[in-house]
């Protein structure tokens, strides 16, 4: 049961004025972040909350709208057109929202990045979110969190995006980091620098003295290690952003996380004034119940959008809560104003596609066993995307090679690939393109790349392989056969690779690598994902 909210609007005053006092009392005793933190809360909350009028029933009932997705990476649908796609998402929340006025639409992280539009080149600049940013801003988003995606985008990118957002965000335990200096992230909007709060609050108008209060905070897994993020500990971060809430008196308190569901389930298991977590980060839609409440995740790519009705009696204080799983498909009408920004970006794309294959929207495989392209999986163990990628590259010369690698740090979906994948899927799986590299290489030197591949899971350094393994005597093997080192062989490598930077021996002027053969135009090999794509055709034959 939540605390009895006061009956007069000046009582609540009076409390905001005894914590600004207290706050005041503490400061020198605070750590900088934490006083930042505390700052940019009252601030925010003494500037005014954002509200939108609702007309009350008789029976004092009032009912909110929750719209929730999360791990978003393409504005378009997605497989050849039958699931996903923002504008059929905005269709949905513009319907809700014009019968519901008290309806807040949602991001629970993992929205800029990655993406195959996002690392695309306009005016000279990677995209690097801007299309999903300008679309969110035409859906009316009300709110957004940080996932651990947003931090692949460099310091001034993640910046530029911030400023564009119209919809505001909100983050408790990530904070800017300039060497030792830890600040809150801001926001810069006609020269001012606006404080992104550890919470969110909605005063809802029910014509009484007092509003109804909604409010948000968020927490994000520190999964994503960078200069310039400084992850604090969640679970400290979830309970002062949770006691800034109760100090506010806040009615409903929901949780919009990016935290593995593991991490969500402890939050909530830890704090009993939580009413609902709306999070992110696994891909996949689950409804979990814990300590009384549930969390809930929707699929990514917006295949489908969790709608949460919150009925609230203003004389119980009752709530009730009821979710619904909507699936977003080619049934599903599109926002006709989102649209259009949906395919202004879509012309973009198909413009560089074309360059390289004729048909990109091509069906050329069914997946009838879901493709692993998540990020945990290529570059931890094999996947079978990895034995496809990977079967392609070695295919992909007209004289055939002993095996092939690429790391699982070129794989950029995060996601799996399921029923009809087309050429732009592959294309979404290997953004940044590349030539496959046939590569004469010393049995010595081939092991040691091997070995040091392994040694990096949980990197971008790990390798995906077609034609070598381990024996059960842990040695390393070509087609079943233990490597000699003075042998040479002829191995596929993604041209990544021979750059030195996930394995730093492994350049074209190490004395173990005897020939680099960079391939034509005419061949498939000169674009990896062309060769992914012609390959991939073939399996279905």
């Amino acid at each position: 049961m939540k605390q009895l909210r006061f009956l007069q609007s000046i009582t609540r005053e009076i409390e905001i004025e005894i914590e600004i006092e207290k706050m005041k009392k503490s400061i020198f005793h605070t750590s900088y972040s934490k006083v930042l933190i505390l700052a940019s809360f009252f601030f925010l909350f003494l500037a005014g909350c954002k509200t939108k009028k609702a007309i009350i029933p008789q029976n004092q009932i009032v009912t909110i709208k929750l719209l929730q997705v999360n791990d978003v990476y393409e504005i378009s649908p997605l497989s050849g057109g039958k699931v996903g796609g923002m504008a059929r998402v905005a269709y949905v929340s513009d319907s809700i929202k014009k019968q519901y006025p008290n309806t807040y639409l949602t991001m629970a992280g993992d929205f800029l990045n990655p993406s195959l539009i996002g690392n695309l080149k306009v005016d000279g600049k990677r995209v690097r979110g801007e299309q999903m940013v300008e679309v969110m801003n035409a859906m009316d988003f009300d709110l957004a969190a940080f996932g651990n995606h947003e931090f692949d985008l460099k310091e001034h990118e993640l910046q530029a995006r911030l400023n564009e957002s119209e919809f505001e965000w909100t983050g408790a335990n990530v904070f800017q980091k300039n060497g030792d200096d830890l600040r809150v992230f801001h926001t810069i909007k006609d020269g001012d620098s606006i404080p992104i709060s550890e919470t969110k609050i909605y005063d809802i108008e029910i014509g009484k003295e007092y509003p109804l209060r909604l409010g948000f905070f968020s927490v994000c897994v520190d999964s994503n290690p960078v200069d310039y993020v400084h992850y604090a500990d969640y679970m400290l971060e979830a309970g002062s952003a949770l006691s800034s809430l109760d100090s506010a008196k806040t009615d409903i308190i929901v949780g919009l996380t990016h935290l593995t569901i593991a991490e969500d389930m402890k939050v909530a298991e830890a704090f009993d004034n939580i009413d609902l977590i709306m999070g992110g980060h696994e891909h996949v839609n689950m409804y979990v119940p814990v300590n009384g409440i549930h969390v809930a995740k929707a699929d990514a790519n917006a295949k489908t959008m969790y709608v949460h009705t919150l009925t609230y009696n203003l004389d119980t204080e009752a709530l009730e809560i009821n979710s619904e799983l909507i699936t977003i498909t080619d049934k599903t009408p599109s926002l006709a104003s989102v649209d259009v920004i949906v395919k202004k970006w879509e012309k973009i794309l198909d413009k560089e596609l074309k360059q390289i294959i004729a048909n990109p929207n091509e069906i050329i495989y069914h997946a009838v066993v879901p493709l692993d392209g998540t990020d945990e999986g290529g570059r931890s163990k094999q996947t079978n995307l990895g034995n496809i990628i990977s079967q392609a590259m070695s295919e992909s010369f007209d004289t055939p090679v002993d095996g092939a690698i690429v790391n699982g740090g070129s794989f950029r979906l995060d996601d799996n690939l399921e029923g009809d994948i087309t050429a732009v899927d592959i294309f979404r799986v290997l953004p940044f393109g590349g030539d496959v590299l046939k590569v004469e290489i010393t049995g010595e030197l081939l092991k040691e790349t091997l070995a040091y591949g392994e040694s990096k899971s949980g990197t971008g350094a790990y390798l995906q392989r077609h034609n070598l393994d381990k024996n059960d005597a842990g040695q390393w093997v070509v087609q079943g056969v233990p490597i000699i080192d003075n042998q040479v062989y002829a191995i596929a490598f993604s041209d990544f690779l021979l750059k030195g930077f996930d394995i730093p021996f492994l350049t074209p002027d190490n004395p173990g690598v005897k020939s680099v053969y960079k391939p034509t135009a005419f061949e498939a090999a000169f674009d990896i994902r062309k060769a992914v794509v012609e390959y991939m055709k073939t399996l279905n034959q």
